[in-house]
């Protein structure tokens, strides 16, 4: 099973590579971040300033 590489917490494989960046690392959880930071790219390391 997948997980966080920032927290450990267990996400599906469909969740890790929706949200991790073009190298599989998924920098951020909905258990790190909440899911509208994981929407503006938080999850591959990518966050916009806006939020």
């Amino acid at each position: 099973m997948a997980e966080c590489d920032n927290c450990g917490a267990h996400v599906t494989e469909r969740y890790k590579r929706v949200f991790s960046d073009n190298e599989g690392v998924l920098h951020a959880c909905s258990n790190c971040r909440g899911q509208t930071e994981m929407f503006h790219g938080a999850g591959s390391g990518h966050e916009s300033g806006g939020i």
